[in-house]
């Protein structure tokens, strides 16, 4: 049965991030990861509509930085605008850390919360059944955060790796 789930739980997720970029790859993990840590403790709950309207919300903000447009989108609920506030301070240093690859963070994140955001839209359906939030409870499963992913201490064996790999 836990071999079924497992295997259910990656039909759905690698189609969402199997044409990414490594670079995306790794933010979608890293936006996952603040978003599962911010859930646990979210009063009122996170549900997978929250999600997707955080990283919807967001998304548009850095598509529409990159238009040269600066308009920060609002999200309409409580716990959306709280996580997309602590997504954005992902992102804020994010760019703080590659100030001379502004355009291609912002592009990269913005991909990565789509994939995200469609995610959290897709997986009541695609996964029928499950418990909602069905795709909050799928990061749950699935996804173990480290230390180093959701921007703790690393411990001396383990060397922090960087996210964003400088060419």
């Amino acid at each position: 049965m836990v071999q079924r789930r497992q295997e259910r739980d990656l039909g759905f997720l690698l189609p969402l991030v199997s044409d990414l970029t490594e670079t995306q790859y790794r933010l979608v993990v890293l936006l996952q990861s603040i978003i599962v840590k911010h859930a646990e403790g979210a009063i009122p709950p996170v549900h997978d509509g929250d999600i997707a309207e955080a990283a919807g919300t967001l998304a548009a903000t850095l598509e529409t930085a990159g238009k040269g447009i600066i308009y920060e989108h609002q999200a309409v609920s409580v716990p959306a605008q709280r996580l997309s506030t602590e997504l954005r301070r992902a992102v804020t240093e994010l760019l703080d850390r590659n100030p001379s690859q502004q355009s291609r963070v912002e592009r990269d994140t913005a991909a990565a919360l789509r994939r995200i955001e469609r995610g959290a839209r897709e997986a009541e359906r695609a996964l029928a059944g499950d418990e909602t939030p069905v795709y909050l409870k799928l990061l749950n499963r699935t996804f173990v955060p480290t230390p180093e992913s959701v921007g703790g201490e690393t411990t001396p064996d383990a060397p922090a790796k960087n996210l964003i790999i400088q060419p």
